[in-house]
């Protein structure tokens, strides 16, 4: 590969992650929090949300396990013959191998953590909802209305 080649892949990489890596926010509102909130000020959590973004870390992390992997045999195998011609460059490269295997772990295993997170906050917030909802039935079963709500209040 040319060096004018590469610099060019580069180029196009650094340019398809900068546009990749935007993130989407509202305009200033000029009041403190506000990220996360709803117009009322409430706490949102969409369960499709959090679905969407524990898939996508899934897929990341299976992304990087097939794709991560590939060139790695034949660096390994490159290095060994390297060392065994004589060339310190095979232990560089074998060094280069190794580093590489243990970030793409530590890379696989963050994407795994946030997915498994991710899960269990939508299950917590699940469970969540139900205990509220049983939370706010009368002695019969029955749901209590806002105006029944606020006599227990006073």
């Amino acid at each position: 590969m040319a060096w004018d080649e590469w610099e060019q892949l580069k180029a196009e990489a650094a340019e398809k992650r900068s546009a990749r890596m935007q993130l989407n926010q509202l305009a200033d509102s000029g009041g403190g929090g506000g990220g996360g909130a709803s117009s009322d000020g409430d706490l949102v959590v969409r369960d499709d949300e959090l679905g969407k973004l524990g898939n996508m870390a899934y897929d990341l992390r299976e992304q990087l396990r097939v794709d991560g992997d590939y060139a790695r045999p034949s660096i390994f195998d490159a290095s060994v013959d390297l060392f065994n011609d004589g060339l310190d460059m095979g232990s560089g490269l074998l060094e280069l191998h190794d580093a590489w295997n243990t970030q793409l772990a530590t890379l696989k295993e963050a994407c795994a953590h946030i997915s498994n997170h991710l899960d269990f906050t939508r299950a917590q917030h699940a469970k969540d909802e139900v205990d509220i909802q049983m939370g706010m039935r009368d002695a019969a079963g029955h749901l209590m209305t806002v105006s029944r709500i606020q006599d227990y209040l006073k």
